[in-house]
This record gives structure tokens, sequence and C-alpha cells, in this order.
């Protein structure tokens, strides 16, 4: 049996790493020999925890504060990488914006946030990565997170749906340019997914009970949500040479084949099943 590709010594940059998907990103390369990684976020009490739990005798954890939404926000992280550990061997995106808004209600403010958010800044760190990458004549990966709903989704992920949309352009594109440079880029895309900010999410812009997930797991063929750590698990593929060649995927991880059948249990009402970092 063939063992899976270690992350020996290899330098992770992941946004959103101090939670949620982000965090088991982490966990997982860190378990896989990672010797440096670097959680991007926002909120610094929760990146500095992280990071220090992270921290061993041999993985070296550090936190950036930085802003996604800020033109500035790739120099703003791979300064640190430069000056924390001079390379990066791959970049792991799972930091997004997952605002509600339909087609009746999504004001400009809330369109400009969602894609400088998740469509500008993964490509921002995307070419900062690349240049890093390059300079250190490293085959260096990334993997991005999007979601299924990028076919479309139900009506209040209108702005959200668009910008997940918006990744299949980037990495297919992305992967194509980087080709010759053996950098390769992958998007996967989680359904409905059982993290800690979901509870919060559901009750906030849906108005759910406290047995929402119960209900929500009950409608779904495995009968649970995605388990953060099976993503965790295949960004590892993707990001080690585990995945041989493998660039340019679209990879999706849900509960349901989508444009494929009917997805009516998918839809819950009035919960809308998606994916939250």
């Amino acid at each position: 049996m063939t063992t899976p590709q270690t992350f020996d010594d290899g330098v992770a940059v992941i946004t959103g790493g101090s939670q949620g998907v982000g965090l088991a990103v982490a966990e997982h390369l860190a378990d896989r020999g990672a010797s440096g990684l670097v959680l991007v976020g926002r909120d610094a009490d929760k990146g500095q925890a992280a990071a220090a739990e992270l921290t061993t005798d041999r993985c070296r954890a550090v936190f950036v504060a930085a802003d996604l939404a800020s033109p500035t926000v790739a120099d703003d992280v791979f300064g640190v990488v430069d000056a924390e550990f001079g390379r990066v061997n791959t970049l792991v995106n799972c930091a997004a914006l997952t605002g509600r808004g339909s087609v009746w209600d999504t004001d400009a403010d809330l369109w400009a946030d969602m894609l400088n958010i998740n469509v500008r800044a993964p490509g921002l760190l995307i070419s900062a990565a690349a240049r890093m990458f390059v300079r250190e004549s490293i085959e260096g990966t990334v993997v991005l997170i999007g979601s299924v709903v990028a076919s479309g989704g139900p009506p209040p992920l209108w702005p959200y749906s668009t910008s997940k949309g918006a990744l299949h352009a980037l990495t297919r594109n992305a992967a194509h340019s980087l080709l010759r440079h053996r950098i390769r880029v992958n998007l996967i895309q989680p359904g409905w997914m059982d993290t800690p900010n979901e509870d919060a999410v559901q009750k906030r812009f849906h108005d759910a009970p406290d047995d929402w997930k119960e209900k929500a797991e009950a409608l779904q063929p495995w009968g649970r949500l995605v388990d953060p750590a099976e993503v965790a698990r295949s960004v590892c593929f993707f990001a080690t040479p585990e995945s041989g060649m493998a660039t340019g995927a679209i990879f999706d991880i849900d509960n349901h084949v989508h444009m494929a059948g009917d997805q009516a249990a998918h839809n819950l009402d009035p919960i809308w099943g998606e994916q939250h970092d």
C-alpha cells in the first residue's frame, strides 16, 4: 500500500488558519511534517492562540493579522513570510466572506466586500506566492477553498455564489499560467459544512432553531454535514506530491452530485445549506 506523501520541512501560508477549515488544514499539515505555518486572519487573540498551540519542537507557527479586503494584503502577508521563513511551499486560501444577499437586497458595499475578499485577495496572494516559488526554485502548490454553490446556489447567496464561481476561472487561468514553472493550482469545493461558525450563521441569517443541525443531517445521504477534517485531508492531497501533476482541478466534497438529479434535500427552507470558514 502506498503511504500518503508527507509535507516534511514544508512551509504553508493558510488564510483563515485560526479557525474552522483553515485550522484543520494547519493541524493536518503539521502532522505531515510542516516546519513552518503562517496563519492569516483578523482575530489576533484567536490567531495567536492557534499559532501557540500548533508550535512544537519541529514546527513553528506564526500568526499574521491581515485584512483580506486591503489591496496590500499580499505584501502584508508575504513580507512576514519572507522575514520569518524566507520561502513557502504551499498557499492555502480558506478565508472568505460568507454574508447573505439576494437579487432584491444586495447593495454595492456587499458586492465590493465579497469580490475583494473572495476573489481579489486570493488572486493577489497567488501572484505573491508564485513569485516566491520561482525565486526559491520551489515547485509550489496552491489550494483554494471554493464552494459547490459556484454553479448558481440558492437565492440568499447571490454575491457569494458569484464570487465562488469566479474562483473557477481564477484557478484554471493560474494553473495554466504557472504550468511551465511546475506550480500547481487546484480548487476544492465543499458543500454544507459542520464548522463552529455555522451555527451562528444559521441563527443570524435564517432564524434557525436550536436543532437545525439535526434536522439538516437527517436529510443528507451520509446522515451528516461535511467534516472540516475531510476537506483538510483533501487539501493535503493537493498540497503534496501525492496528487502528482494534478493542476487546474475542481474537486467537490458534498452530499450531492451537483447538476444531477433532485437536490431538494440540500436546499432546506428556510435554512440554506452552505460552507463557512
